[in-house]
């Protein structure tokens, strides 16, 4: 029988190599799991939730909501089949979030799967959407008939924008949710960038409590400029409350300003505290 080899040599021919698995072998995976959930994604609604969509419009008293809630149960069912599909993904969601109701819910922005998670998480609630988004034919009208809002002053969503902003206290106080992402575009780095004023402008007039959120590696999975998900890679999904107040709207010196200060200085030292990209 040949010598073993020394203690060091042995260990290196049993350690695995570091790193991710080549590309070659992971890209069958990544391009079945993307276009299964995809597949759900587009022909799950038409024949599974379109349907609902109907109905809540004949038959709903309130429209809207009915809408927000079928808009929520179909991203649960994406996100359970994300579960079943990508094994090594794990999902941490804070249980706070659960008892957020009536706020403008603010988070950092990494990812295009960012809103469908927090669609996923409140039943009841609205956003600020991209306007050429309520272009698209189907996806327009899901949008209009949810009521979500159009991130535009101009054009002929304008109004409808207007009289969903009038209505928002209401929408509120009944025990909705705003969510937004003030950066207004996806973080390349995991930084956070520059604050729009619109969100705190909207929690002011609202006089609204504030709740922030912070999302961490949703990125690792869907990276932006990638068509594919990366599935084969470890990696933990994580959506925290990082607080919920209620901003001292009526002192002399509140500022809208000072509101982002305060929650850029909250959504910060959890950006610099995600696990670094492996």
């Amino acid at each position: 029988m040949p010598a073993a080899g020394s203690g060091e040599e042995a260990h290196r021919s049993r350690r695995p190599k570091d790193g991710p698995a080549p590309r070659f072998l992971t890209w069958p995976v990544d391009a079945a799991v993307t276009l299964t959930l995809w597949t759900y994604f587009t022909l799950g609604f038409v024949v599974l939730f379109a349907p609902f969509h109907l109905l809540a419009v004949a038959l709903a008293p309130d429209r809207a909501r009915a809408c927000q809630r079928i808009n929520h149960l179909f991203f649960r069912g994406f996100f359970r089949l994300c579960r079943v599909l990508m094994p090594l993904q794990r999902w941490q969601v804070d249980p706070a979030l659960a008892g957020v109701a009536g706020s403008v819910v603010v988070c950092n922005h990494l990812s295009y799967i960012d809103p469908l998670l927090m669609i996923a998480l409140f039943p009841r609630h609205t956003t600020i959407v991209k306007d050429r988004l309520f272009r698209i034919p189907v996806l327009g009208l899901v949008l209009r008939l949810a009521g979500y809002l159009a991130s535009t002053s101009l054009g002929p969503e304008a109004g409808r924008t207007l009289g969903h902003l009038e209505r928002m206290p209401g929408f509120l106080a009944g025990g909705g949710n705003l969510f937004v992402f003030p950066e207004g575009t996806r973080s390349r780095d995991g930084a956070v960038g520059p604050l729009n004023a619109g969100a705190f402008k909207i929690a002011r007039f609202c006089r609204a409590p504030v709740a922030v959120a912070a999302i961490e590696n949703t990125q690792r999975l869907f990276t932006p400029g990638r068509f594919l998900f990366d599935t084969c890679r470890a990696n933990t999904i994580t959506v925290k409350l990082l607080a919920q107040f209620t901003p001292a709207y009526d002192r002399p010196d509140f500022s809208a300003k000072a509101l982002m200060a305060q929650v850029r200085a909250l959504l910060e030292p959890a950006a610099r505290q995600a696990p670094a990209e492996r």
